[in-house]
């Protein structure tokens, strides 16, 4: 179990974020800008705060391509990420480490050869299938 002397700093650190999150909530407050009524002028009703006049809808209609590719920039990132990290033990690591990232990059490489087999990666028209009705 725990020890008070042992949780002690994790305490003073989590006592110390709330007070410095209160003391900026307080401020923000006090200090910030109160716009109401007449005062807050017709640009503030705009979408665009420079007073530019929006022209045609705010809402675009993405193709689910895009958040394929961004979601393939995370996951990517994120194995550069563990290899980088892994790099500079690789010898304290030993064989178990080095077979830990291998198979992390198997399991990813399988992952992306899936998603570029089935279609992932398309960005072109793509010819739906029709069946002939005799």
């Amino acid at each position: 179990m725990w020890s008070f002397c042992a949780l002690h700093p994790l305490m003073l650190y989590a006592i110390a974020i709330a007070a410095l999150l209160a003391m900026m909530l307080a401020l923000a407050s006090v200090t910030g800008n109160r716009r109401v009524g007449p005062a807050r002028g017709a640009s503030m009703n705009l979408p665009f705060e420079s007073g530019i006049l929006p022209v045609g809808s705010a809402h675009l209609r993405l193709p689910v391509q895009y958040y394929l590719i961004a979601v393939f920039f995370v996951i990517f990132d994120a194995e550069a990420v563990f290899l980088f990290s892994w790099a500079p033990i690789v010898r304290q690591a030993g064989w178990q480490g080095y077979g830990a990232v291998l198979l992390f990059t198997v399991y990813l490489g399988i992952a992306l050869a899936y998603l570029w087999r089935s279609g992932g990666l398309e960005w072109g028209p793509t010819q739906r299938l029709t069946r002939k009705v005799s």
